[in-house]
């Protein structure tokens, strides 16, 4: 993986970008998340694999603020955020794009990336985040002045991921970006976050669609019932009998 190593490999370690270790997270008296632990080098794609219910999302939550977690330490760029508010992590520079998208449907396109840039006062640097957006995402230029709620499952989710890269993240979290898309729109999804990845952007992927998201990631985790079950780059992971058997539909 770019600018890291992993346990066997040659050179010096660097540190990650993210590190998550013993994390556990509780929804009332269930606990979702029972130690959980990894790493996120910069420059890298990660991804969270697991059936529903493994915990791949209230990860992602934990990470991003929107559910405090109980123990365990979450650090970005050396810094522990565990705890913090959402709009302090946002600030630090990581950006969440939940999953269903969460658009405000009442408002334009527009007024929906501006919304992702709530951090920001400098206007000309907004306006030139703006233009990368559009650049990523043509049909969000011509549909700039259409309601959000009017626009088809794909254009939402683009609109949620372009509203995410408002913020310039360093790191994005993306929560299940394939899910109830056609194929076709999957396809396009995936080629949207390699080039968000190649313009610089680390990524931490929670997806479904085990195939597209290994062929996209430096290395994976498997999550089982809120425990790292698995670990492996994802060359690693798309030979493992378990992970075939179970995520990727071999017998």
């Amino acid at each position: 993986m770019p600018n890291s190593r992993e346990p066997g490999t040659n050179g010096p370690p660097q540190p990650p970008l993210l590190s998550v270790e013993g994390l556990e997270t509780y929804y009332g008296n269930i606990q979702a998340l029972k130690g959980i632990a990894f790493q996120v080098p910069e420059g890298a794609v990660v991804t969270l694999l697991g059936a529903n219910g493994a915990g791949k999302s209230t990860t992602l939550k934990s990470i991003s603020g929107l559910i405090p977690p109980t123990h365990g330490t979450v650090t970005f760029m050396g810094r522990h955020i565990g705890g913090l508010p959402s709009d302090r992590i946002v600030r630090l520079g990581i950006a969440h794009v939940p999953e269903g998208r969460e658009l405000f449907p009442e408002l334009t396109v527009l007024e929906n990336l501006k919304m992702g840039a709530y951090t920001r006062r400098d206007r000309q640097e907004m306006q030139q985040s703006l233009e990368r957006v559009y650049t990523h995402f043509p049909i969000l230029a011509e549909r700039r002045s259409q309601l959000a709620g009017t626009l088809s499952g794909g254009e939402q989710q683009m609109l949620a991921i372009g509203r995410a890269l408002m913020a310039r993240p360093k790191l994005i979290l993306l929560d299940e970006p394939s899910f109830g898309l056609a194929p076709r729109l999957v396809e396009e999804i995936f080629r949207i976050i390699r080039g968000i990845h190649e313009s610089g952007t680390t990524v931490l992927l929670v997806e479904q669609n085990a195939n597209k998201a290994l062929s996209i990631a430096d290395y994976g985790y498997v999550l089982e019932t809120g425990t790292v079950s698995l670990a492996g780059d994802s060359r690693q992971l798309l030979r493992d009998d378990h992970v075939r058997r179970s995520y990727l539909g071999h017998r």
